[in-house]
């Protein structure tokens, strides 16, 4: 089925070598010696939301910042005229903030004088900081948020991108087909579908696709309307999903909003067959607050352990970087580990292509770049448009393994058979309250 959205009308919807590392706290440098091998040491500014609303996204920066620790140490980085960089990675948390993190970001540019910037997790962070490093002609990468929500929302068109500014990251195109295989699966034959949607970045982009997609796949969307972050009462919303019937429900939240509306949800006796929950339930560290609620609740999987995909930096397996990941730190995997490693295998990928650490030519390398990388293989040079590189995406559910503990399993992934799947689509079994 076509999907009835244009990338014109979701932008107009969006517009609307070595290193020595000490992290101290949230925010610091992460180079301490700053000796050169035979070139000046390259700085990389590091930039995601450690506390705050979104802190879930940033959970894994400190075991993936030490790994990168001791693989430049042991590296370095060679650019394309032969000369090894040391590297200097200097972190910065938004705590969540948008301002935050334009903030961060002009201080990495004009007081750390960064050659470029990673960033991750939402639009609400990888839009300010893009921003501000367009603004400054300083390269930035960027990941995990739909690549419409950066580039439409930043006031791009589809012939005209950024000259500094890339992403890579998968597409409402690419999510959506895999939300309605499961919508399919969870409830065969129900045609009646809730959609919230809050009032930010990211529920502008989805506002913009996911119901036109669902209508024309013949389902009957209900909105009930755009909400704040933040929203502590949601009656309202679920009074209109029990009076459509709405037997299939899908959101886009941050952490916190989810779980209060889930919670009220079946205080209040909305128990849809099927919910795909963007955002908001992809740690499981949010599940497991949530109690037993969680049970079959599904979202999408951007990168999982079962990924046949391998580090162009250490070699290192999927599988394996998520073992060390759990028995180093205790706890769980979490998907955007797998993403905060990546964000390094493009830096160093660019550099080593680049004629030498000026802006533009790291710039000019990244423009064209092709990448084998943890998540995934990354094509800048194929598209979708200037300056972004699509990552694969599949669908999951949480599975309840134990008193609050959850299992995410692949359930969908009919885009990407090379990924494999570890189940089937199951109705949410709902607790008896």
């Amino acid at each position: 089925m076509k999907m009835r959205f244009t990338w014109r009308k979701l932008a107009a919807v969006a517009v609307a070598g070595s290193t020595l590392i000490a992290l101290s706290g949230c925010s610091g440098s992460l180079g301490g010696d700053t000796s050169t091998s035979n070139g000046d040491v390259i700085k990389i500014g590091y930039v995601t939301p450690q506390t705050g609303a979104l802190a879930p996204f940033g959970e894994a920066d400190s075991f993936v910042l030490d790994k990168m620790a001791t693989y430049f140490k042991e590296n370095g980085v060679t650019l394309a005229d032969g000369s090894k960089h040391e590297v200097e990675i200097i972190s910065k948390d938004t705590q969540s903030d948008a301002k935050r993190a334009a903030d961060v970001a002009s201080e990495l540019i004009l007081e750390d004088q960064v050659s470029l910037i990673l960033v991750s997790s939402t639009p609400d962070t990888t839009n300010p900081v893009s921003d501000q490093c367009e603004a400054n002609q300083v390269v930035c990468i960027s990941t995990v948020a739909p690549w419409q929500a950066w580039y439409f929302g930043r006031g791009a068109t589809p012939e005209q991108g950024f000259k500094y500014t890339f992403h890579f990251f998968w597409g409402l195109d690419d999510v959506l087909p895999v939300y309605s295989d499961i919508w399919a699966q969870g409830a065969p034959g129900d045609t009646n579908i809730g959609m919230l949607f809050p009032n930010d970045a990211d529920g502008s982009a989805w506002l913009g696709a996911a119901p036109g997609f669902a209508e024309g796949l013949g389902y009957t969307v209900n909105n009930p309307g755009a909400f704040p972050n933040g929203t502590t009462d949601f009656s309202a919303q679920i009074s209109s999903l029990k009076e459509n019937n709405d037997t299939v429900m899908s959101t886009i939240m941050i952490p916190p909003d989810f779980i209060t509306f889930w919670k009220q949800a079946v205080q209040q006796g909305y128990n849809p067959k099927v919910a795909t929950v963007a955002k908001a339930i992809l740690f499981p560290s949010v599940l497991e607050s949530m109690g037993n609620l969680g049970n079959n609740l599904s979202t999408e999987i951007w990168w999982a352990p079962t990924y046949p995909f391998s580090s162009s930096l250490t070699g290192q397996s999927s599988a394996d970087f998520a073992a060390s990941f759990e028995k180093e730190t205790g706890q769980q995997w979490t998907q955007p580990l797998g993403f905060a490693e990546a964000l390094f295998e493009v830096a160093n990928a660019a550099l080593a292509k680049s004629a030498s650490a000026s802006s533009d030519d790291i710039a000019k390398a990244m423009s064209t770049l092709q990448v084998d990388t943890m998540v995934g293989p990354l094509d800048w040079a194929a598209g979708p448009v200037p300056g972004v590189a699509v990552s694969p995406v599949v669908g999951g559910q949480w599975r309840l393994t134990g008193e609050s503990k959850y299992e995410l399993v692949i359930v969908s992934n009919k885009q990407h058979p090379e990924i494999p799947t570890g189940g089937s689509v199951e109705p949410i079994d709902w607790p008896k309250q």
